[in-house]
């Protein structure tokens, strides 16, 4: 076993001193021609095989004695097993090595290495220290590349320079948002590269691509893992292998969770619970802003833990208990001071002789323990943009580790926005930070969501609505309904902006707008929109009738990689038209998902791959290769369903734990075999981690089309059925057959249609 990566931690002075006798010896040696060099200095490369689709390749410079500099372990990789294939020092000429599945030429000088599959294909080529510039890697880029973390152009990545920077501070974070580099792309014709750097640029302006290893970077040293992604599966499941596979959220968590800024008093904020549930809008939690970025929010100023006496009459333990009444979680914004927290480390708990200092993840959580026992369900650590990668990572694991400390078996749940790769083995949740509400922001997200599903973490979402107001009053009701269809298949389902009475589902026709926090504030006439809450009751009914099908997206992206967000290349690698479109996206592998992103809109050019595809809303059959206009009025959004999709569709709940009586549908969409396996647990411990969790339920539904017939049956990762019964209510769509029943209890059973 072996963890790879830069180094990270190298003091000044000797980092420094490296340097300089890095560039010495580069002179002394001009004249050994045979020697592999890499950014004027002599190395060793080593090419170790990581998987039977994965290579990696390592440049490690050597000192004036011939010693290596070994570089420490990246904190975004997790152990992996690695086999070393091929090590050298110096050669002429061209040497090969098979590694997996693949075949690696390495060639020098100049030092090319080139990476094919068994049948002769490219997968990638690199060049070292080529005619681009000293101290860059270039590599092919003939088709759209994606990817790349989250902000920055969009969609396909090519035409543009990245800068490996973090945070809001980017031109374009009104549109795309804030910025999480991370150095993984994919190319739709066949290939991903990943580079764990800290620092750097990729440049993707010209026909091919370039990565600069950042200024402060040890001359010579490279580390780079290149995969074979003709199977674009093949991609996603090597990233989790090398950076963790995502932990599952609560299940509450992909409920609909409603955010808010400035408060008034608590009986305010527990009448707009009691709303929620006298007008039928499911919702599963309440995330409550801070005082600093609003003059009234839920403590007494960032960096606070203390509550607000200034809106909450009562300790924080009672409001918590009285939210829970009304089965509503609690979730609370934390700024940390930079001043007070620069930089983060450590374990919860500690390592063994480890001494927590101020900078101490532990010490840091401490401060949260008193709230969390009171019954604060997650978290919302905002800022941080300051942070290095370790810190980042550090301040994502805090959020998982301490919670688990107090509470050992109950999921949890944070929501930030900086983050780096690896993020997912700690929940890893992500939203895109302060855009703007506009139509152009809307357009853009989707984008940005699907390349920071592909990269950064499968849990990604928006503020609906968007965070600030336009100049030119953009914000209108039509907007946040927009926004709030596209949202219920993010999987962040929240809306938070300023002025965020407007951020309700009944906001826009109340006839005032709430706390005013930005300007300009929509048109009065605005506030009287009577269509906005019904259509986003459908979208949040929607959204819950689905859970089945989502939840068991989670468990996919834990066990392949796979987001519950997918660009359409993902599953249609081989269609040149799906590959190049970043405005729909899947919703797993059977839903088809086209976001309305123009003002007025009355229709919707929607692009369906290869196959037979239903209309959801009417189910009428259409033939997919080919583009539609799609009519639309404000309360449609298109959605397709694959022909063989079998979706199972669950009672309306007002909030995700709700027990109901009525049985789950399994829409079944005729026209093709298709299979769909149900996964299913208790929603919040962390029994799903092992092999024998016994609340586990996986159950497989098999679609056989020419005899019509559906076949309910254990798959066998299901150990042992917990008993009992569920019933399905089974019905074809666009069909005349009657529904039929049918009850599994563990057992194979089968109904015809």
């Amino acid at each position: 076993m072996k963890k790879s990566g830069f180094q990270l931690d190298s003091p000044p002075f000797a980092q420094g001193l490296t340097l300089c006798c890095l560039m010495l010896l580069a002179c002394s040696v001009a004249n050994a021609d045979s020697r592999l060099r890499f950014d004027g200095v002599p190395v060793e490369l080593t090419v170790s095989q990581v998987g039977d689709d994965t290579v990696q390749l390592q440049l490690t410079p050597l000192d004036g004695q011939g010693r290596p500099y070994r570089e420490t372990g990246s904190p975004i990789l997790v152990p992996f097993a690695a086999t070393e294939k091929l090590w050298a020092r110096e050669f002429d000429g061209t040497k090969e090595v098979q590694v997996g599945q693949l075949r690696v030429t390495v060639k020098s000088p100049p030092l090319t290495i080139s990476v094919r599959r068994l049948d002769g294909t490219r997968v990638q080529k690199l060049a070292f220290d080529s005619e681009a510039g000293t101290n860059s890697i270039t590599f092919q880029t003939a088709a759209p590349v994606l990817g790349l973390g989250e902000g920055a152009p969009q969609f396909d990545r090519r035409g543009h320079f990245y800068p490996i920077q973090n945070g809001e501070s980017t031109p374009l974070l009104a549109t795309d948002g804030a910025r999480i580099p991370v150095p993984f792309l994919v190319g739709t014709e066949g290939w991903a590269l990943f580079a764990p750097a800290p620092s750097g640029a990729f440049d993707l302006r010209g026909g091919r691509g370039v990565f600069l290893p950042g200024a402060g970077a040890m001359p010579g040293r490279a580390d780079l893992f290149v995969i074979d992604a003709r199977r674009p599966e093949n991609a996603m499941r090597e990233l989790i292998r090398l950076t963790g596979a995502p932990v599952l959220p609560p299940k509450w968590a992909l409920g609909y969770l409603q955010s808010h800024r400035t408060l008034s008093t608590e009986a305010d904020v527990l009448a707009e619970a009691r709303s929620f549930r006298e007008k039928n809008l499911p919702c599963d939690a309440f995330i409550f802003l801070g005082t600093g970025f609003c003059p009234a929010g839920w403590n007494l100023g960032h960096d606070s833990f203390q509550f607000n006496t200034n809106v909450f009459v009562h300790d924080p333990a009672t409001v918590i208990r009285e939210l829970h009444a009304e089965h509503l979680h609690v979730v609370l914004h934390v700024v940390p001071l930079r001043k007070n927290y620069p930089a983060l480390h450590g374990e919860i708990p500690p390592a063994p002789g480890e001494v927590p200092d101020a900078q101490d993840i532990g010490t840091y959580w401490n401060r949260h323990r008193a709230l969390f026992a009171a019954g604060v369900d997650g978290w919302w650590p905002d800022e941080g943009d300051w942070f290095d990668v370790p810190s980042r990572l550090a301040r994502h694991r805090m959020y998982y580790e301490g919670p688990l400390h107090d509470r050992p078996n109950v999921r949890p749940w944070n929501l930030q926005r900086n983050g780096c790769a690896g993020i997912a083995r700690y929940g890893g949740w992500i939203w895109s930070g302060d855009i703007r509400s506009s139509w152009k922001t809307l357009a853009a997200q989707v984008a940005v969501g699907l390349n920071s599903s592909l990269s950064v973490s499968p849990f990604w979402g928006t503020d609906i609505g968007g965070f600030f107001p336009s100049a030119d009053q953009e914000y209108t009701g039509e907007l946040y309904v927009r926004w709030f269809q596209f949202a219920a298949f993010c999987p962040l389902f929240r809306s938070h902006g300023r002025t965020w009475h407007l951020h309700l589902p009944w906001g826009w026709n109340t006839g005032t707008t709430g706390p005013v926090e930005s300007k300009p504030v929509p048109d009065p006439s605005e506030l009287h929109n009577a269509a906005v809450e019904p259509i986003c009751r459908r979208y949040d009914d929607l959204r819950y009738q689905l859970m089945s099908y989502t939840y068991t997206l989670t468990r996919e992206a834990r066990d392949t990689g796979l987001p519950l967000m997918r660009a359409l290349w993902l599953q249609y690698p081989d269609d040149p038209q799906a590959i190049r479109l970043g405005d729909e996206y899947l919703w797993g592998r059977d839903l088809l998902i086209a976001p309305v992103v123009e003002k007025g809109a009355t229709t919707r050019r929607v692009y369906l791959p290869q196959g037979n595809w239903y209309d959801w809303w009417t189910h009428e059959k259409i033939q997919g290769g080919r583009w539609i206009d799609r009519p639309v009025n404000l309360a449609t959004m298109p959605i397709y369903a694959r022909a063989g999709a079998i979706i199972p569709l669950d009672p309306v709940r007002q909030y995700i734990s709700q027990p109901v009586a009525e049985p789950t549908v399994l829409q079944v969409y005729p026209g093709k075999d298709g299979t769909f396996t149900l996964y299913d647990d208790d929603g919040q411990s962390l029994d799903y981690r092992r092999d024998t969790d016994p609340a586990a339920v996986w159950i497989r539904f098999h679609w056989d089309d020419a005899e019509r017939r559906l076949t309910v049956g254990p798959d066998p990762r299901m150990k042992r059925w917990p008993g009992g019964a569920r019933v399905y209510q089974v019905q074809l769509a666009g069909g005349s057959a009657e529904p039929k029943r049918v009850e599994f209890r563990g057992a194979p059973v089968a109904v015809t249609l």
